[in-house]
């Protein structure tokens, strides 16, 4: 069985689990969103197109769409990264500064 560097709970709540590797989340045409151990934000770099090239930069390629996630885009995706905080990303307040929230401070 192959480790992920995430877990899904529910219909659309990622699980950040390991420090080392930064989740980019690709919701269709949206913005890419990055997880690190830091924090959480909009990803501006190049995707990586393989699995291995995301693996040399430390990089974990997430699609919601795909069968191994949710199957289908969403437009409210919620965040538990490792920096203690649950996150909200609102795909419809793209552009906006309630895109990206804090839901809860503290989940554990």
């Amino acid at each position: 069985m192959i480790e992920k560097n995430f877990i899904t709970s529910g219909r659309n709540t990622i699980i950040h689990k390991i420090r080392k590797f930064d989740l980019l989340i690709i919701n269709g045409a949206h913005p890419v969103v990055i997880i690190s151990n830091r924090g959480i934000g909009i990803y501006n770099g190049p995707i990586p197109k393989k699995k291995s090239d995301a693996k040399k930069a430390y990089q974990d390629v997430v699609d919601v769409a795909s069968t191994d996630v949710f199957c289908e885009e969403k437009t409210l995706i919620f965040i538990q990264a490792l920096d203690n905080k649950e996150y909200k990303i609102d795909y419809s307040k793209v552009g906006t500064n309630n895109f990206i929230r804090i839901h809860q401070e503290n989940y554990t």
